[in-house]
């Protein structure tokens, strides 16, 4: 049994510990010290630093992580997504492209040594499943369906097929199915997908949601410019009708939505759909960074938590963020909405992104039977209020891993 202590120990199921300390064996949590406790002797002295579990990035797309750069800030949603098909120019990601795998490979690494243990990954291509296994994190990745005009099983079975090639890899790296979104997907898609999930293993989805107002008048009265954009290239059926509700509304008539979606972004959401997520049970992802990125607007941070709803975090990809830096979300969202506490932040990017993604059983809080999966953050002198400081925006040099 190997002992630890640190200026801090934050174990997220309670209030930081001064001067905590905490043992580990075979590769767990094997106790945590209470303030009142001196450590044991010998302990590894961690210095001046608080101890918290890895972070979970519950939302990116790393096989666009080759794009970092290329597509820039838009006024609004629809102008960024123009973009970003012109410059992916009709490519299609592979899993067998170098440059698309030496993307995901630079993600990964990047997340890892800002602290992230665990990424739900959105994926068209399934290229993520064996970089995430090589580099030992924790995953599920989400394979990604799209299709206006679907209303047969095709893309489900031709779905499956490819999870099963993608292969059980490993215990940390599940692979699933999901919709994209209300304005990409069809009815008869979302019902399919719902019940896929619901016979398989991994029974986790997760979908763009509220997103834009775009994606609003869509569904509210078939405004707006994705119906003709879908009308232009050639997928909006010649019988359908806008639903006339909201999109919590609409995906809770389709069945879409349970204790296991992931519901991701809810910009444009007000507060009786954020609290229609909370009645389900279901997480709701915020990427505040990127949702200012592609013209979206601020998320409604205090909202979200005010409506009672599982709030998690993501960093969405790198073609709409600078970087996959958990810490720097914190920093948006404690900026946005500085009366939800940094204890609350910080559940967010860690046990909240854990229970959503299944693994909260192994990581998300330093508890006994967890995995020891730990970072530490350097903690300058005077920086007594550490939750505080731990969501004022912490650069990667100032993270490393405690043990893994």
């Amino acid at each position: 049994m190997m002992m630890y202590r640190a200026a801090w120990v934050c174990p997220i199921a309670s209030p930081p510990i001064r001067d905590g300390w905490f043992a580990v064996q075979d590769g767990r949590i094997a106790r945590v010290g209470t303030a009142d406790e001196p450590a044991p002797q010998p302990a590894r002295d961690l210095g001046r630093v608080a101890v918290l579990p890895g972070l979970v990035n519950a939302h990116t797309h790393l096989e666009l992580s080759y794009l970092r750069d290329r597509v820039p800030p838009a006024a609004d949603f629809v102008s960024w997504v123009k973009q970003l098909i012109a410059i992916r120019g009709g490519r299609v990601e592979r899993p067998d492209d170098p440059q698309v795998i030496d993307g995901v490979r630079s993600g990964v690494q990047e997340a890892r040594e800002s602290g992230t243990s665990a990424i739900g990954d959105i994926s068209n291509s399934l290229a993520s499943v064996g970089p995430l296994h090589d580099s030992g994190l924790h995953g599920v990745v989400f394979h990604e369906l799209l299709g206006f005009d679907e209303t047969d099983g095709r893309l489900i079975d031709q779905s499956r097929q490819a999870r099963v090639d993608a292969g059980d890899v490993s215990r940390r790296v599940r692979v699933s199915v999901c919709p994209h979104a209300p304005y990409s997907v069809s009815a008869a898609l979302f019902r399919a997908i719902r019940s896929d999930v619901d016979r398989s293993g991994v029974p986790i989805t997760s979908v763009h949601l509220g997103e834009s107002v775009s994606e609003v008048e869509m569904l509210a009265a078939g405004s707006g410019p994705w119906p003709g954009m879908l009308r232009f290239i050639g997928k909006m059926p010649a019988d359908w009708t806008p639903p006339g509700v909201g999109p919590v509304e609409y995906l809770d008539s389709l069945g879409m939505l349970d204790a296991r979606t992931l519901v991701v972004h809810g910009v444009q959401l007000q507060t009786p759909a954020l609290e229609r997520l909370a009645a389900i049970g279901c997480t709701l992802v915020t990427c505040p960074r990127s949702n200012q990125w592609v013209g979206v607007g601020a998320p409604p941070i205090d909202r979200f938590y005010a409506a009672g709803v599982r709030v998690a975090v993501g960093t969405d990809s790198l073609a709409s963020v600078a970087d996959l830096n958990l810490f720097f979300e914190l920093k948006t969202m404690r900026w946005l909405a500085p009366a939800v506490s940094p204890r609350r932040l910080l559940e967010s990017a860690t046990i909240a992104g854990a229970q959503a993604l299944g693994l909260d059983a192994d990581i998300g809080t330093i508890e006994a039977g967890k995995r020891a999966e730990l970072i530490a953050v350097d903690v300058p002198a005077g920086a007594d209020a550490v939750e505080e400081y731990l969501v004022s925006g912490i650069l990667p040099g100032a993270v490393r891993w405690v043990t893994s």
